[in-house]
């Protein structure tokens, strides 16, 4: 498939003297923990607002109006992933990779975003996808196997899921090196995991994005696990640090505050269309949830490491932070909550409305011009389908031959 530049064709700013706020990184001492890295916050988990002369800037027109809709996005992106985690148990879906405790990290860098940037997702960034104004129903296409996507990537500037792990760095670095010769001021984003980091292609985008100057975010969600591995069995230094080593800065943000992966990522957006290059964006966040529905995480960690995460809930920490700022009442939350209960029931409808797929559409668009080893593939799936006749060989019903 091709991606076309959508980006708008404006004259690129000229890069001027790279910018040098937010990049200086310092330790803090923490006791008994000894040399912790620092952690861009804006607000407690408590929901306390806190100073930061790096990043204040960025959200300081930030309207009441808008706080209330950062919350709504959490919310609802949260009781969508509830719902399709649901569907997938009760078997409407044949997987699904649940985003919860992710929430201010995909929303706060996704409404960071403007229409013309472009974005590379993994295959959890359903609250990026929100932002994108991609429907949420499009996006179980996939996982429940009716189509190989369900939007069209250049209609919310937001890439197919990618699979692949960390291949979508390339592609967003590649898209970024074009934006860049076009003279478009836009910018890039690809978003990826700790478990990526490890990846070979990430490293490889890295140093393209260096060598070319381009205009690309790399937002990390570091959400402590890859699948059953820890990140401290990745790596021996904070995954934001890499960035020093190929030449461009990297921050490492509270993923579960919503204002500050706002701030942060406005900065690293900011900085990649005055061409001052790629920035590393570490969200240091939770997998509340299993890496996907097939998995277990009880098998490899404790609950009382789930039991410390959720005491920094990103929802809980913005509304606590609302209710003291009296800028949201009982009736904003209320009516919230019955928003949400409508996504809910419009989501299980919609799953359960979508056709099943053509059995033999894997076949096709293998080969441009046909293939002997397809069509006899072909030709022994169509015979194992004409086996489930309505009344078998033997006299059992469709469905009682194998009971």
């Amino acid at each position: 498939m091709t991606v076309e530049s959508t980006a708008a064709r404006k004259p690129r700013r000229s890069a001027g003297k790279a910018g040098t706020t937010g990049t200086k990184r310092t330790t803090r001492t923490t006791p008994g923990k000894g040399s912790q890295p620092d952690l861009v916050q804006l607000l407690t988990p408590e929901g306390l607002r806190t100073e930061n002369t790096a990043y204040d800037s960025y959200i300081e027109d930030i309207t009441p109006e808008q706080l209330r809709g950062l919350y709504r996005d959490m919310v609802l992106t949260r009781r969508f992933d509830a719902e399709a985690t649901a569907l997938q148990r009760q078997g409407e879906l044949g997987l699904w990779a649940s985003l919860l405790g992710q929430e201010a990290a995909q929303i706060g860098s996704g409404r960071a975003l403007n229409d013309e940037d472009y974005v590379f997702p993994t295959y959890r960034e359903h609250g990026v996808a929100w932002c994108r104004g991609v429907d949420p129903t499009n996006l179980l296409g996939m996982f429940r196997g009716v189509n190989n996507g369900g939007w069209d990537p250049n209609s919310n500037n937001f890439h197919l899921y990618t699979i692949v792990i960390g291949s979508q760095t390339l592609h967003a670095t590649g898209y970024a090196m074009g934006v860049a010769k076009d003279g478009a001021d836009s910018a890039v984003i690809a978003y990826f995991g700790d478990g990526a980091s490890s990846q070979g292609d990430v490293a490889e985008s890295f140093t393209f994005a260096a060598v070319y100057n381009a205009p690309v975010v790399f937002f990390c969600q570091n959400n402590q696990w890859a699948i059953s591995e820890p990140t401290e069995k990745q790596t021996r230094v904070p995954l934001y640090q890499r960035a020093q080593g190929f030449g461009f800065p990297g921050v490492r943000v509270d993923g579960n505050d919503v204002l500050a992966c706002l701030a942060v990522t406005k900065w690293a957006l900011e900085r990649a269309r005055n061409g001052e290059g790629p920035t590393l964006v570490e969200a240091f966040t939770y997998r509340m949830g299993a890496h996907t529905t097939s998995d277990d995480p009880t098998r490899y960690r404790h609950d009382d490491e789930r039991a410390a995460w959720e005491a920094k809930d990103p929802i809980a920490r913005l509304r606590a932070y609302l209710a003291a700022s009296h800028h949201a009442d009982e009736a904003f939350f209320a009516e919230l909550e019955a928003e949400s209960e409508a996504l809910g029931r419009r989501v299980r409808e919609a799953v359960r409305a979508m056709p099943d797929p053509d059995h033999f559409a894997i076949f096709e668009n293998v080969y441009a011009d046909g293939h002997a080893l397809v069509d006899e593939e072909r030709a022994q799936f169509a015979a194992y389908q004409a086996s489930f006749a309505t009344e078998s060989d033997s006299g059992f019903a469709v469905g009682e031959g194998g009971r």
